[in-house]
């Protein structure tokens, strides 16, 4: 299989994206540097105007849509972050967004998605579920049913991957690896690919909930297999069926995924406000716990991280900070 896009469809992804937004900024916070032993690197999604990085897909997918003059409306399911960005982006465009979460999503992000113009449907028992009555809504309205795994969508994903190689690599140094959550993959393909656009070694990790290993499971078996579950308030990652087109290219571009628990994802959202006083929702933080289980060999290496999100209810993130472990 090719790559997902090429460097000329990526600079078009590129010059919409930038229209829109600014790029996000990485830093190199000398707490984490010393917490972990690492050079590390932050790149900040949680910095987006959506508060994580799925905005950038959202915002090539429609105006291509637009160009080519389909209007009409499209449903999709979600956990919120891939509904803000395509609700912000249809609403930049002219095309009305459906958008089909689980029941007891977050209040935050549907509060979110309804204020960018969606029209929300909660139904279902997790996200794969909602995705099944998203396709039937789809089919008794006769809009399209709009995944949340497209080539179009990485495209833009992968401007974050592009800034941060281009930052990091200024000094001749590349990344020795990146560490990057996986949900249904756009992030991590996108990254895989913006590798390999670049001719770079950098190693690519993926990181999953324990309680949501679909991927994990499905790389270590070379094949799709899913879970009865994905219990975790890591809702970024709560997937139980992985998507076959970008299983392919973790298969063929990932060094190894990383499995943390929830305890780890929510001691490095705490890490997160201490060491850079960032706001870090689960997924966002799983990187960062992901390379804490590994720093002893990481020791001295430069690492990327990407904090993906910044999207928690306040209730959430108010009892994770008191040292709780949210119980989904």
């Amino acid at each position: 299989m090719s790559e997902l896009f090429s460097e000329q469809q990526f600079q078009q992804a590129a010059e919409i994206v930038y229209q829109s937004m600014q790029p996000t900024l990485q830093h190199q916070w000398p707490l984490l540097a010393k917490r972990t032993g690492c050079d590390i690197w932050v790149k900040h999604e949680n910095h987006t105007p959506t508060g994580a990085f799925k905005v950038r897909g959202g915002l090539v997918y429609m105006r291509l849509r637009n160009n080519a003059g389909h209007l009409a409306g499209i449903i999709s399911a979600t956990r919120g972050n891939h509904g803000q960005s395509l609700a912000t982006a249809g609403k930049r465009e002219g095309i009305h967004v459906t958008i089909v979460v689980p029941a007891g999503n977050s209040i935050e992000k549907n509060a979110a998605m309804r204020a960018q113009g969606a029209e929300l449907i909660e139904a279902g028992v997790d996200f794969d579920e909602a995705a099944g009555i998203a396709r039937s809504i789809a089919a008794e309205r006769n809009i399209e049913m709009m995944p949340s795994f497209l080539p179009e969508l990485a495209m833009g994903v992968s401007t974050y991957g592009r800034e941060l190689f281009d930052a990091a690599n200024k000094d001749g140094e590349p990344l020795d690896t990146v560490y990057v959550p996986i949900g249904l993959g756009s992030g991590i393909c996108s990254l895989i690919t913006q590798r390999n656009l670049l001719g770079l070694k950098t190693r690519i990790v993926g990181v999953v909930s324990t309680e949501a290993n679909s991927y994990a499971l499905s790389f270590l078996q070379g094949h799709a297999v899913s879970t009865n579950s994905a219990r975790t308030f890591a809702d970024g990652m709560a997937v139980r069926v992985p998507d076959t087109a970008a299983l392919e290219v973790i298969l063929r571009g990932t060094e190894r995924i990383v499995q943390v628990s929830d305890e780890e994802i929510a001691n490095a959202v705490r890490i997160y406000y201490s060491d850079t006083h960032n706001l870090a929702e689960g997924a966002g933080a799983a990187s960062l716990a992901a390379l804490i289980q590994e720093k002893e060999v990481m020791k001295g290496k430069r690492i990327g991280v990407i904090l993906s999100g910044g999207n928690i209810d306040q209730s959430l993130y108010r009892s994770i900070l008191e040292g709780s472990v949210p119980k989904v």
